[in-house]
Order: C-alpha cells, then sequence, then structure tokens
C-alpha cells in the first residue's frame, strides 16, 4: 500500500473531525437531554433512524453512483429477481444452455440461480416500486436500521437503544458493503432483529403480535440463509419462550419452509433437493459441508497469495485453526472504538443472565458456522443486533464518562469516513471496510457503451489465457430470448454461428474483458489478434472468489 501523503482534502477531512471533537466536547450537556427526550419517543425514533442511511447514502450519488454488479453471487440474485418478477421460481432449461454457462447459475434441470428466494424478493419489491433492484437494498437496509432500535428497546434502556440504532444505521449503512451490492446481509440482518427482538417481548406478554413477529423473522431467515437457521431455532429454543403465540409463530415459520420446498421442486425436481446442492454435485461448488485436509487448488497463485486464500476460505485440516482464522473477520461488525466496549461486556456475563444468553448465542453462531469451509460477512448476519446489543452493553457497564468518549469517537470515526468518501479523499484506501461503489469500473463502462448501442444483441464473451476465472461476465437475465442484450460464452466460429442464427436479427458484437480497456467490437467469423497483451503480473493476480468486493 502507498504511503499516505496528505492532500487539501484530507487536512479539510482531518480538521473537520477536529472541530466536531470540540462540538460534541461543548455541547455535550445539551445533547444528553435531548436524546433523553427524544428516546421517549419509540416512534419517531424509528422513522429518524430508518431514514438515516437513506438520506446519507442519496447524498452520495452523484461521486457514488447506484451500484454495477460485478461478483457472481450478486448476479445470481439477481437472477432470482428477475425470475421472480417473472412470475415463477425456475426458468425453463435452455436450448443453448452451453453457451450460457456461468457461476452459481443452473443449467439443467432449469435455468436458475443457486440461491434462496429471500434476497431477490427484497429487490424485486425495489423494481417493482421504483424501477431499480437496488432500491429493495435501500428499503431492506432501512428496515433492519429500524428493526435493530426495536429489538434493542426490549433489551435495554430508551436512551442506548437510540444510541445502537443510530450505530447500527450508520456501520451497516451508507459505506457499508451491505448497502453497495447485490448480495448484502440486510435481509437476514432484519430477520434476526424480528427473532430476538421479539423474544424478551412475549415473555413479557404473551401477544400474537410479537409471536407472529418471531415467526416473520425466521421465515424471513430460512428464505435466505438456510443452513444458519439451524442455529437461529436453536438459539429460539434456548431461550424457551412459551404461550399460544409460538402456534403462531411455528404456522409462519412453516409457510417459509412450504416456500423453499417449493422452489426445491420447481428448481431441481425434488422436494427435498435444494439448487445449492444440484450445483456443488454438478460444478463442485459452493464448498461442501465437509472439512478439508488440504486447500482446494487453485491455478497461477504466489505462495503469498496462496496462503492469504487459505486465510479467507479457512481451509484446514483442524476444525480450530479455521475458527481462529477467522476471528479477524468479525471486526467488520465493530468500529474500533467499540473493541473497548466489548471487553466491559465481558464484566457483565457474571451478574446478568440475558448477557450469558447473548454471548451463547453468538459461541453457538460462531462455533456452528465453522462446520462450512468459507466465511462470508452476512454468513451470520442474523446475530448482528446481538453484536450491537454487547457494544451498548460493554458502554453501559464502563464508567459513565468513558462510555460516552467510545460512542462519540464510533461516531465521529464515521463521520470522518463518510467526509473523505464524500470529497473523494486519497485517505479512503485506507478504509478497512471501504464497500462503497467507484465510478470508472471496466463493467460500467462496458454498460454504457451497450446501453448506447441500438437495437438487440447478442455478445459473445472471449476470455484471453492469463483471464481471472472468476471475474465472469457471462449473466443474463431470466427470459435470455427475450432479453435487449445476451451474453454467450465464445465457444468458437463453428458453435457459435449456430447462435447466431437461432437470434437472427441481433447486431452481434465481440467483448474482451481482459483488453485493457476491456472492448467490444463487432464479431466476425475468423481469428482475432489482441490489440494489447495482458499484463505479466495478471496471470498470478488471481481473485479470492471469497475476498470482500471492493
Amino acid at each position: 500500500m502507498n504511503a499516505v501523503v496528505m492532500n487539501a482534502s484530507d487536512a479539510i477531512e482531518l480538521a473537520l473531525t477536529i472541530v466536531l471533537c470540540g462540538i460534541a466536547l461543548c455541547w455535550r450537556p445539551y445533547l444528553a437531554p435531548a436524546a433523553a427526550r427524544l428516546a421517549e419517543r419509540p416512534r419517531t425514533c424509528l422513522a429518524i433512524i430508518a431514514t438515516l442511511p437513506l438520506v446519507l447514502r442519496l447524498a452520495l450519488l452523484a461521486a457514488h453512483p447506484v451500484p454495477v454488479p460485478s461478483n457472481y453471487d450478486e448476479f445470481s440474485h439477481l437472477l432470482v429477481t428477475d425470475t421472480l418478477l417473472n412470475g415463477r421460481l425456475a426458468n425453463p432449461a435452455h436450448s443453448f444452455a452451453r453457451f450460457f454457462e456461468t457461476f452459481f447459475v443452473l443449467q439443467q434441470p432449469t435455468y436458475s440461480s443457486i440461491y434462496p428466494p429471500g434476497l431477490g424478493f427484497s429487490m424485486a419489491v425495489g423494481r417493482l416500486l421504483f424501477g431499480l433492484p437496488w432500491a429493495g437494498v435501500l428499503l431492506t437496509t432501512a428496515s433492519f436500521a429500524a428493526a435493530c432500535y426495536w429489538m434493542l428497546r426490549a433489551w435495554t434502556t430508551p436512551v442506548w437503544a437510540l444510541g445502537g440504532g443510530v450505530l447500527a444505521a450508520l456501520s451497516f449503512g451508507p459505506l457499508s458493503p451491505w448497502m453497495n451490492t447485490y448480495w448484502g446481509g440486510s435481509w437476514t440482518a432484519t430477520a434476526g432483529c424480528l427473532v430476538f427482538g421479539a423474544l424478551p417481548r412475549l415473555r413479557k406478554r404473551a401477544s400474537l403480535r410479537d409471536g407472529a413477529l418471531l415467526g416473520i423473522g425466521l421465515g424471513m431467515h430460512l428464505l435466505s440463509r438456510p443452513f444458519e437457521t439451524v442455529f437461529l431455532v436453536l438459539a429460539v429454543a434456548f431461550y424457551r419462550p412459551r404461550g399460544r403465540p409460538l402456534i403462531f409463530a411455528a404456522l409462519i415459520f412453516l409457510a417459509a419452509a412450504s416456500v423453499t420446498l417449493l422452489q426445491n421442486k420447481r428448481v431441481t425436481g425434488e422436494w427435498l433437493t435444494s439448487p445449492y446442492v444440484v450445483s456443488q454435485y454438478q460444478y463442485g461448488v459452493p464448498a461442501p459441508l465437509t472439512f478439508q485436509t488440504k486447500p482446494v487448488p487453485h491455478r497461477n497463485l504466489t505462495p503469498g497469495q496462496e496462503r492469504d486464500y487459505q486465510m479467507q476460505a479457512g481451509f484446514r485440516s483442524a476444525w480450530f485453526p479455521r475458527l481462529a482464522a477467522r476471528v479477524r473477520s468479525y471486526r467488520f461488525y465493530f468500529y474500533p472504538p467499540l473493541y473497548l466496549a466489548l471487553a466491559a461486556f465481558l464484566f457483565t456475563l457474571r451478574r446478568a443472565p440475558q448477557s450469558r444468553y447473548v454471548a451463547l448465542v453468538c459461541l453457538l453462531f460462531a462455533l456452528g458456522t465453522n462446520f462450512f469451509p468459507a466465511f462470508r460477512y452476512h454468513y451470520i448476519a442474523g446475530i448482528v443486533c446481538l453484536f450491537m446489543l454487547t457494544a451498548v452493553e460493554g458502554m453501559r457497564a464502563a464508567p459513565a464518562p468513558a462510555a460516552r468518549w467510545l460512542l462519540a469517537f464510533a461516531f465521529l470515526h464515521f463521520i470522518f469516513w463518510y467526509g473523505a468518501h464524500a470529497g473523494e479523499s486519497s485517505l479512503t484506501a485506507w478504509d478497512a471496510w471501504n464497500g462503497i461503489n467507484h465510478p470508472g469500473s471496466p463493467r460500467t463502462a462496458v454498460a454504457s457503451e451497450l446501453a448506447s448501442t441500438p437495437g438487440d444483441l447478442l455478445v459473445f464473451v472471449r476470455y484471453w489465457p492469463a483471464h481471472i476465472f472468476q471475474d465472469e461476465w457471462v449473466w443474463n437475465d431470466a427470459d435470455i430470448d427475450r432479453s435487449r442484450v445476451i451474453f454467450a460464452r465464445d465457444l468458437g466460429d463453428t458453435e457459435n454461428l449456430q447462435l447466431v442464427r437461432n437470434y437472427q436479427g441481433r447486431t452481434v458484437l465481440l467483448l474482451e474483458p481482459d483488453a485493457k480497456p476491456a472492448r467490444l467490437s463487432v464479431w466476425a467469423p475468423g481469428p482475432t489478434t489482441p490489440v494489447s497483451t495482458p499484463s505479466p503480473a495478471s496471470a498470478t493476480n488471481q481473485r479470492d472468489p471469497f475476498e470482500p468486493v471492493r
């Protein structure tokens, strides 16, 4: 990484942070009473916390426009979205499926995504209401922030619930990968908030509303993270809720399970065989739920990159070293000032039964997900609200001045990086969890060029020998034949001509994503010679399929 060089905008950002610290110190006697009064108005707090991440992210659109999908997980979830908008759970297999093979998408027995429908459903709602799948991502982020505040009110004081809700809106809002990609964790995190917010309320009063919210939360989690739902159900059982509302919750959960079974039947032809399992059988990915004694072979990796790959993916012969390798990933869920709050939370375990329960559930998810050989931040999104609770309870347990300082520094941490991204400061290269999109990517340029090309298009994608194999460009809508732009693999002139004859009347283009920059040209049979050659470093610059998209 390059050394930090302070320019004018960086100096402004640093000065702004110092000024904000001074304002916080001067206004502290006034902020605390105002926050206490606001905390007594839960509906107003809900509205403010839900609106906060939306306003802050939309204010960045000039510098950071609507995200362009780039990762195969994103495209697969978007296929779910388009499939649902076509009124079905699976698409018929295509007669030319060999041209459309791609990551995390089945071609047989149906043309379908391998993922559950939860996240795709939220993006389908966004497309229906606002014409953009990303609108669904924004709405689920807003709902998560509000639901996290609602959940915290059942576990802590109104003032600290307000503080925790604002922290959730900032931590997983405008700068987070969850709000700036199409495979984030806000849907699953919302589900967890509903579950853990309903449990203590059911213990105080057995209302059908809280039972329904518990069932909705469990159902939403099942429709996004089926494997981790096992641990969420165990967490509910550990809490031992009672009463007739649990029957209502069970019925709603069973309805979600029925949707899962129906999707299995539509996609794979078997009620109990999931698309995920079929993908693993046909392609070997996603990784199986087994222990690995050796790393999965990876082409063209340097020893250092291979070591990083093993650390990220968690492939280890022993179970405990894999868990230890993942501990560093948990930093994603906390601002650095909150590390001290987590340490203070440990002192509450002895005297507070609810703290022991929270710690038990977090440990259950950490150990349970360790059986899967890969780890992504949204895998345990269902307990993010508990992470916020541990931070809040840790600050409550700390001396009052220390708690105020920790909370202030957490807010200032966000303000600094938000300002740096808004001004496109060079300091953004040092943002540890930089998830916001940056304009000027090759995919953005290609998408703009295709959008400006009139008529229906057939685009053959030709990769060069040193292509980064995870950098896939063949992605299509649910109804391939009716799409304005169809991407197909370049299988050679003889094969390609069959597809061209099938799509007569389309303009046929050739996309070479490995050219610098990515190149579009008119396709014609016969050999072509690239104008430029790939960088020598590209042969070893393989991107880890489990690496966060930056």
